[in-house]
C-alpha cells in the first residue's frame, strides 16, 4: 500500500465542507393512508358496515365490543379500550396483540402507525 503525503503552503486557505442539511420528508398523510390501507375493510361511517369493524369513534371504545359487529373468538378476552398503547402494536402485529385475529394488515413503520394512529383519534 502507498501512502501520499499533501503538502499544503502555509497561510493558503483550505475551503472546509459546508454542512449541507438534507430536506426532511414529509410525515406521512393518516388520511391517505387510512384511504389506501385501511379504508377498504374499516369504514368511519357510523353505521356502515364492511368486512372489519367500523372505526368511527374507536378511541375510546372496549375492544371487540361494536354492536352489531361479529368479532374474531380472540378479541372475547379483550378488557381493554383502544388507546394509542394498544393501537400501536395492534397495527404492527394484530396477532400479537389479539390471539386468533384475522386481522392481514400489519404495518411495520412507526412514523406510518402513528399518522393513521392520529387519524383514527380525530374520528368521532
Amino acid at each position: 500500500m502507498r501512502h501520499v503525503l499533501l503538502l499544503v503552503p502555509l497561510g493558503l486557505a483550505i475551503p472546509a465542507y459546508a454542512q449541507v442539511e438534507l430536506p426532511q420528508a414529509a410525515p406521512p398523510d393518516g388520511a391517505a393512508v387510512y384511504r389506501t390501507q385501511c379504508g377498504t375493510c374499516h369504514s368511519l361511517t357510523p353505521g356502515e358496515a364492511r368486512q372489519g369493524p367500523n372505526l368511527a369513534g374507536v378511541f375510546g371504545r372496549k375492544a371487540g365490543a361494536l354492536p352489531g359487529y361479529k368479532y374474531s373468538p380472540g378479541f372475547a378476552n379483550a378488557d381493554w379500550a383502544w388507546d394509542e398503547a394498544h393501537l400501536d402494536p395492534y397495527l404492527t402485529n394484530p396477532q400479537a396483540v389479539i390471539k386468533g385475529g384475522v386481522m392481514g394488515y400489519r404495518q411495520s413503520r412507526p412514523e406510518v402507525r402513528q399518522a393513521v394512529i392520529a387519524y383514527l383519534k380525530e374520528q368521532k
